[in-house]
């Protein structure tokens, strides 16, 4: 125990074993959603279950295990944006088998790891300006709040509108409502592990409601056979289609993990004096071993999950958080009917006030700079709007770039913030 305090640096990061654990139990809590969605989705693609799940948990396991050897309170696993690409776009949209998507998810890792041993990626979290660092954090806030309304059904397409109030009389809306409610008064309070006792104690509640409900089959057994290294020949490897597919895979994960980074990080203060963040090359290290085993296993690309600001609300500052939370992955593969029980109604309520106190970091953004404040602003309000990390930073760093060079700024500008604004104009245009 002493030699897992010391490498975890437990007490230079302020922090204990209890609160680690109980930050990776529910970090894990608020992301094993992802055991039901994520193979459910796949499924649609043809994908068989039983090998999607399987390689969703391990992935998941194997690579926020990752992340705790790098000292990190992040868990990952397979992107549920990237998840809906495969399945939706790549597969059903254009015809591709899903052999074809898997064997492009582990190329997409392999160049993610060249990137990152290159310290490419690391010096694009590093080029990024203060103020949209903290608009990140704000907006990845917001986008977290529109997860949890949404899982809630608090919030729901509109019709003739983009969204509109759900219904309240749900009795899962209800759940989340008493939940939010719950999860605050503890909050308040200072109740240690109030994020995670809120899910339990909205699990339980949701039983008389007739939300929460026991598990009808529990021998679920795990089976990769059907889906490893099921991969295309070298004739589509080398095709056009597959680098189109490859490039996109690779924006969405470079730019969603430089985003998420800085939202979680600066919330943990990892963050340094300079706003970057010590050894965020073994951080892209984690999502880019772990693409390449989902791709190799049978599941989606592997990301950093924004979920893991509830862990880090708790006070998860260690890889201590991450160990915790990719051994409950693990046990998983054998007990998911018990973590899949948890409902949304469950965990939304967590995610919404994990938005409220992301959202904080707005007030470290300069708004009284136009040059400053509108590029922050926007990345702040595109992140939740179009559903993307990777686009509010597109539309942030392109307004950056243009707004300064258009007032004669141009000394604020670095040439990589340049180089990225000229690509992202030309993604917009071309593709």
């Amino acid at each position: 125990m002493e030699g897992l305090k010391k490498f975890a640096q437990l007490e230079e990061r302020g922090t204990t074993v209890k609160t680690e654990l109980i930050a990776g139990l529910t970090t894990f809590m608020t992301m094993a959603y992802a055991l039901a969605v994520v193979p459910g989705t796949l499924a649609k693609a043809g994908v068989p279950y039983s090998g999607a799940f399987a390689a969703t948990a391990i992935s998941a396991c194997l690579a926020t295990l990752f992340a705790a050897m790098a000292n990190f309170p992040f868990g990952l696993g397979p992107s549920l944006g990237m998840n809906a690409f495969f399945v939706f776009s790549v597969v059903l949209g254009k015809g591709h088998t899903w052999q074809f998507a898997l064997t492009a998810v582990a190329i997409s890792g392999l160049v993610l790891l060249i990137l990152t041993v290159t310290k490419i990626r690391e010096k694009l979290f590093n080029v990024i300006p203060f103020n949209l660092k903290m608009a990140m954090i704000a907006g990845i806030g917001l986008f977290i709040t529109l997860i949890g309304l949404a899982s809630a059904g608090i919030v729901v397409p509109g019709a003739g509108t983009v969204v509109a109030l759900g219904n309240l009389k749900s009795p899962s809306v209800f759940l989340s409502l008493i939940g939010i409610i719950l999860t605050g008064v503890l909050m308040v309070k200072n109740v240690k592990g109030a994020l995670f006792w809120g899910i339990i104690l909205t699990t339980i509640i949701g039983f008389p409601l007739g939300v929460t409900k026991l598990p009808t089959q529990w021998d679920v057994i795990p089976d990769l056979t059907s889906t490893t290294f099921k991969f295309v020949g070298m004739s589509q490897i080398l095709s056009v289609e597959m680098a189109i597919t490859v490039f996109t895979f690779l924006f969405v994960a470079i730019f969603d993990t430089v985003g998420t980074l800085i939202g979680l990080a600066g919330k943990a203060n990892l963050l340094d004096e300079n706003d970057e963040l010590p050894g965020v090359t073994k951080a892209c290290l984690c999502d880019s071993f772990g693409t390449i085993i989902a791709g190799c296993l049978g599941t989606s690309l592997v990301g950093t999950f924004v979920e893991s600001a509830s862990g880090i609300a708790e006070g998860g500052k260690t890889g201590l958080t991450a160990l915790t939370t990719s051994v409950l992955f693990f046990i998983a593969l054998f007990l998911a009917p018990v973590f899949v029980m948890i409902p949304a109604a469950a965990t939304a309520p967590v995610l919404i006030i994990v938005g409220l106190l992301m959202v904080s970091a707005i007030k470290a953004v300069n708004f009284d700079d136009m040059t400053e404040g509108l590029p922050a602003f926007l990345t702040i309000v595109l992140m939740p709007l179009t559903y993307s990390i990777a686009e509010g930073i597109v539309f942030g760093i392109i307004s950056y770039v243009g707004i300064k060079v258009l007032t004669n700024k141009t000394k604020d500008v670095t040439p990589v913030m340049g180089v990225l604004a000229v690509l992202f104009v030309l993604k917009i245009a071309f593709m």
